[in-house]
């Protein structure tokens, strides 16, 4: 039986090496960012938001060195920069962590955080959340998993926020590079209690719930061959690799790319080496 309290992918969580580079390269590419937020202390990390509906992505970067921020430190030293954990959306946080625990995962939480955020109007805010991780060694394809609650819905989701020049929507599929795929989705599937579907190219998805994005987990060369034209240079054998998005226009976004976009696949794409190690595929919404 599917999760009762957790519902889909949430966001996806890219870290980066320099946090306002990195907004500047995704400004560049045509995304609306927010404006940075700092985590509280114990989380020791900053980021920016690309907000889309009814999805996001998160740019991570680690401001100080504490625990809690241990694995992402050791992801950034032995990867680089890149999609390093997807979050789900959780219902209710404490009943999430509930279910998994019943299911032989020990949760990692919940735990209750909180970034300042100033409103369109120049209101300082709060966006809270409650989060709770599956445990940091069951990481499906190299990739981490956790739920967050949003508690504050109205100061992540802002409107003036979800516009973006290059006709971004929201995520269709999360992109993960393995060595032996079905293995690795056959992992998240039992994770989510979720069924597996192999594609004509010997790809596996995993769906995350409701209408969310899919997982995705191939090969790197039948990466390679579902954008034969895009640079994977970067990307490792095995870990997330890219993002389909939605987009309401394509020609808006292979304006917006400029010289960084390229079609491929029916997509237009950028390469990884162009977004934070991460190569995305703009399809038509």
């Amino acid at each position: 039986m599917a999760l009762r309290n957790v519902v889909g992918i949430d966001h996806a969580v890219i870290m980066v090496k320099d946090l306002d580079k990195a907004a500047e390269t995704w400004k560049r590419l045509g995304f609306t960012v927010s404006p940075r937020g700092t985590h509280s202390a114990h989380m020791g990390s900053g980021n920016y938001t690309i907000m889309l509906d009814p999805d996001y992505m998160e740019l991570l970067g680690v401001l100080v060195e504490t625990e809690h921020n241990a694995p992402a430190r050791a992801f950034l030293a032995k990867r680089g920069e890149g999609i390093e954990r997807i979050a789900f959306t959780a219902l209710d946080a404490a009943a999430g962590a509930a279910e998994i625990r019943a299911r032989g995962y020990e949760p990692v939480g919940p735990t209750d955080f909180e970034r300042p955020v100033t409103m369109p109007d120049g209101r300082l805010s709060a966006a809270r959340f409650t989060t709770f991780q599956w445990p940091v060694a069951e990481a499906p394809g190299g990739v981490r998993i956790f739920a967050c609650q949003h508690k504050t819905r109205e100061t992540v989701w802002i409107p003036e926020l979800m516009h973006h020049a290059n006709g971004a929507k929201r995520l269709r599929q999360a992109l993960i590079v393995s060595p032996e795929p079905a293995k690795d989705a056959a992992h998240l599937a039992r994770m989510i209690d979720r069924e597996v579907r192999t594609g004509p190219d010997g790809a596996v998805a995993v769906p995350s719930g409701s209408d969310r994005a899919d997982f995705v987990f191939l090969t790197r060369d039948q990466l390679g061959r579902r954008y034969p034209e895009v640079s994977l240079a970067g990307l490792p054998e095995r870990g997330g690799a890219g993002l389909v998005i939605a987009a309401s226009d394509l020609a808006a976004a292979e304006k917006a790319f400029d010289s960084a976009g390229v079609r491929s696949g029916g997509a237009v794409c950028v390469a990884p080496a162009a977004a934070n190690g991460t190569l995305l595929a703009f399809v038509a919404a």
